[in-house]
């Protein structure tokens, strides 16, 4: 199945302690439908000193969140929206934004 969010893609929270916060995706994990979001979801993780520069302490990481509750910023009106599928006269399958009927690039 095609996917509805990609690496790169600006998306906003729908839902949960972060709703409301934008981010871009930086990893998408499609077997467990879940991404990982910059400045979203942010988990404090105790890290051991390990290596010569590695210096150990409690550090800030962004947890996975789970697909359903991310929407797709539309880069035409800037607002959450839902994303469909055209084929275009090429051939190629490209993802569209449902409010807009804007391509999404990527």
């Amino acid at each position: 199945m095609a996917a509805r969010i990609k690496k790169g893609d600006k998306v906003l929270v729908i839902t949960g302690s972060d709703k409301g916060k934008r981010g871009e995706v930086l990893r998408v994990i499609p077997a467990d439908n879940r991404a990982v979001v910059q400045g979203v979801n942010i988990a404090k993780h105790h890290q051991k000193a390990s290596g010569y520069n590695q210096q150990g302490g409690i550090i800030s990481i962004e947890a996975t969140i789970h697909l359903s509750n991310l929407a797709l910023i539309d880069p035409k009106t800037d607002k959450p929206t839902k994303v469909g599928f055209r084929v275009l006269d090429d051939g190629r399958k490209v993802r569209v934004a449902k409010i807009s009927g804007e391509a999404v690039e990527g």
